[in-house]
């Protein structure tokens, strides 16, 4: 199976910005559900944002209001916006998409917000 695959992580300061990228090689049109996840060290995976195909877009709680999840079609992209980040989003961030047979993660990039 081909994994998606993440780009855009870096380090930048508190209320700074960073647009995650996630590519993928299969027809987007057949991925009904496309997410975000970010894992700190000592710390369970978390759902960060997620889009479905219909378009309905969910999000964690501590980034409403400051990162946006999008999707390009044409270009079989999915993307993170993050604004005003903060320490705490400092996490290794994946990007998984779901079709039917597939479940796909890739493998990830680091994102470090300094104080």
């Amino acid at each position: 199976q081909v994994q998606p695959v993440e780009s855009g992580g870096g380090l930048v300061q508190a209320g700074g910005s960073l647009r995650l990228s996630c590519a993928t090689s299969r027809n987007i049109y057949s991925i009904y559900d496309m997410g975000w996840y970010r894992q700190a060290p000592g710390k369970q995976r978390e759902l960060v944002a997620r889009i479905i195909s219909s378009g309905p877009t969910t999000y964690a709680d501590s980034v409403k209001g400051r990162f946006t999840i999008s999707r390009d079609n044409a270009k079989n992209m999915v993307y993170l916006q993050m604004k005003n980040l903060k320490p705490e989003d400092s996490a290794l961030y994946y990007c998984n998409m779901k079709a039917y047979n597939y479940d796909g993660w890739g493998q990830g990039t680091q994102v470090t917000v300094s104080s």
